[in-house]
C-alpha cells in the first residue's frame, strides 16, 4: 500500500503538528525555568520499529540522539498507558540532566502505532554540585543519579515509588516529579494525535505513510549529497580541556550519494567529562549532514540511512562506561558538528553552549548562551542566537530576577566580535550577573583558547571570556560565589567568509 503525493504530505504536516503540540504541553506544563523560560526539551514520534518519523525543530543534540533512547526499550513487553524513564547515556541517553520518558502508542484495538518520547534537561540530577553540571566530573557518578531504562508507567498506573526513589536524590524533588509530569503529558498528547491519525487514514496506511516519509527523507539526503563533489576532505580542531588540547580529527569521504565520516585518529577517552556516548556523537553527524546535504528533509531515520561513521569504541566520541560526559552532550557535540562543517569549508560559529550552573541548598539555575554564527559563502552570519547542537531560548530577565537570588547587570550584544571577511560572522553577546548570596558556579566552555575558524580568508570569530569580579577564568570552573560578586561572561563570534 502506498499514498499519493497530497496524502503524503498532508500525514508529514499532521505528524509535524503532533510533535510541535507535544513541545508546546511539555513547556508549558513544566515548573522549572529551564524547560519553562529556556525550552531546553525535545519532543519526537516513532514508528513500531523505533525509527525517527518525525520531530519537533527543538534542540538537534536531544533529538539525534533520541533513536537510542527508544531503542533501549524496544525489547521489552509494552501495554497501552505504559511509559518508561532513562537517563544513562552508555543506555540511551546522552548526559544525566536530559531525562527522557518513552511511551508505547496502541489503536484501540491494541495494535501498537510507534513511539511517543520527550526529553528534558532537568535543573538538577543529584550531583554533589548544584545543577549536576560539574565541570570537573572524573566518573558517571560524581554527575548525579543514573536512571536506567525502567518501567515508569504500568498500563496507565504510575508508579509512584519508583518516582519519588528517583527525585528524592535530586535537589528539589517536587520541581523534578513536576517536569517529569509534564514529559509524561506531552507524550500522551503525541499518542493521543498518533491514534487520531490511524483512525482517519487506517493503522495500515499510517504504517505505509511512515515507510514512505523514511524513503522520501532518504532520497532528499542522497540527492543532496549527489551535487556534492566526490573525493576525501579532512579537518582538524581542539577541545580545550583543562590539561590541555584534545585533539579531533575528521576524514569525511563522499562517493556519489553517500557521506563517510571516519574519526579513528581523534583523541582516547578524556580522564574528565568531555567524553560523548557513541549516540551523541551521530547526533552531531546528523546534524551537519542535514546542514550540508538538504536542511529542509524531513528530520527522520531515513535522512541518515546514507551516512556512516566510524569512532572506535573507547575513543573520545564513543566512550564506555563509567567515563564523565557531561561537557561530551554540550561542548564535544558542539565541537563534532564544527569539525564537519569545517572540512567542506564552512565557517565556523562559537562551537560551544556556554554552560553556566549556579545553585546552592535553595535553588539551581542552568543556562547556556547563545553567540556568533559562521558567515555563509553568500550572507553574514547571525549574532546572539543558539548555535549548531544548541536551540534553545535564553532566561529573560525579569523571570531570572524573580525566580533566582541574582541580579542581571548586563545583557548586551557582543559588538565586533563576528569575525571580518566579504560575510561577517555574527556577534557573540555578553551577559553579567550579580550574586545576591552565596553559591556555587559551574563554568563548561569553549572556545576561550582558540577562537573559531573563518573560511576562504575571512577572520576568526573572537574568543570568549568567563570573568569573576573581573578576573579571568579558564574555559572550566568552578568556585563560589560571595554576595555581591558578579560573573560576567563572553560568549564568541563566528567566523567571516571570503576576502574583502
Amino acid at each position: 500500500m502506498s499514498l499519493d503525493p497530497v496524502a503524503l504530505q498532508v500525514m508529514l504536516g499532521a505528524l509535524r503538528a503532533a510533535c510541535d503540540e507535544m513541545g508546546v504541553v511539555l513547556i508549558r506544563s513544566a515548573h522549572s525555568a529551564n524547560i519553562k523560560e529556556r525550552e531546553d526539551a525535545s519532543t519526537a514520534l516513532f514508528d513500531p520499529d523505533g525509527q525517527l518519523v518525525m520531530q519537533a525543530e527543538h534542540i538537534p543534540v536531544h533529538l539525534g540522539a533520541m533513536p537510542s533512547a527508544v531503542a533501549a526499550v524496544l525489547g521489552e513487553s509494552h501495554s497501552p498507558g505504559d511509559a518508561w524513564i532513562l537517563n544513562d547515556p552508555f543506555a540511551g541517553g546522552t548526559h544525566l540532566p536530559d531525562i527522557t520518558v518513552v511511551s508505547p502508542v496502541f489503536t484501540a484495538d491494541g495494535e501498537i502505532l510507534g513511539f511517543a518520547a520527550s526529553r528534558a534537561h532537568h535543573a538538577d540530577v543529584g550531583s554533589p554540585e548544584p545543577g549536576s553540571m560539574p565541570a570537573g566530573s572524573r566518573t558517571l557518578r560524581d554527575e548525579g543519579v543514573v536512571i536506567p531504562p525502567t518501567r515508569l508507567s504500568r498500563a496507565g498506573t504510575l508508579d509512584r515509588g519508583l518516582l519519588a526513589q528517583v527525585t528524592g536524590q535530586m535537589r528539589h524533588p517536587r520541581q523534578r516529579e513536576a517536569d517529569l509530569r509534564a514529559q509524561l503529558a506531552a507524550n500522551r498528547t503525541g499518542g493521543e494525535r498518533l491514534r487520531a491519525l490511524a483512525e482517519r487514514m487506517g493503522p495500515e496506511a499510517l504504517r505505509a505513510g511512515m515507510a514512505e516519509t523514511l524513503d522520501y527523507a532518504e532520497r532528499r539526503t542522497r540527492a543532496g549529497l549527489s551535487e556534492i563533489e566526490d573525493g576525501e576532505r579532512s579537518a582538524v580542531d581542539v577541545l580545550e580541556a583543562a590539561e590541555g588540547d584534545l585533539e579531533l580529527r575528521v576524514r569525511a569521504t563522499v562517493n556519489g550519494d553517500e557521506l563517510e565520516l571516519d574519526f579513528s585518529e581523534s583523541a582516547g577517552m578524556h580522564a574528565g567529562n568531555l567524553n560523548c556516548p557513541l549516540a551523541v556523537t551521530l547526533s552531531a553527524c546528523y546534524f551537519a549532514l542535514r546542514v550540508l546535504a538538504d536542511p529542509d528533509t524531513p528530520a527522520s531515520a531515513g535522512a541518515f540511512r546514507p551516512l556512516t561513521v566510524i569512532a572506535p569504541s573507547g575513543s573520545l566520541l564513543n566512550a564506555r562506561p563509567p567515563a564523565a560526559v557531561a561537557a561530551g552532550n554540550v561542548e564535544t557535540s558542539s565541537r563534532v558538528a564544527d569539525l564537519v562543517l569545517g572540512a567542506f569549508g564552512r565557517a565556523l560559529g562559537q562551537g560551544t553552549m556556554n554552560n553556566l550552573t549556579l545553585g546552592n541548598d535553595a535553588f539551581t539555575y542552568y543556562e547556556t548562551l547563545g553567540g556568533g554564527q559562521g558567515a555563509c559563502p553568500d550572507a553574514d552570519g547571525p549574532g546572539a542566537v543558539h548555535v549548531a547542537m544548541s536551540n534553545t531560548m535564553n532566561t529573560p530577565i525579569e523571570a531570572l530576577e524573580l525566580e533566582f537570588p541574582l541580579r542581571a547587570v548586563e545583557y548586551a550584544i557582543r559588538r565586533g566580535s563576528g569575525g571580518e571577511g566579504r560575510f561577517r560572522g555574527g556577534d557573540g553577546v555578553a551577559r553579567e550577573v550579580e550574586a545576591l548570596e552565596e553559591m556555587r558556579f559551574s563554568l563548561i566552555t569553549e572556545r576561550r583558547r582558540h577562537a573559531p575558524a573563518g573560511a576562504n580568508g575571512g577572520k576568526p570569530g573572537a574568543r570568549g571570556r568567563n570573568l569573576v569580579n573581573a578576573q579571568e577564568l579558564p574555559s572550566k570552573a568552578s568556585g563560589t560565589l560571595a554576595a555581591g560578586d558578579r560573573l560576567r561572561i563572553e560568549t564568541p563570534g563566528g567566523g567571516g567568509h571570503g576576502s574583502r
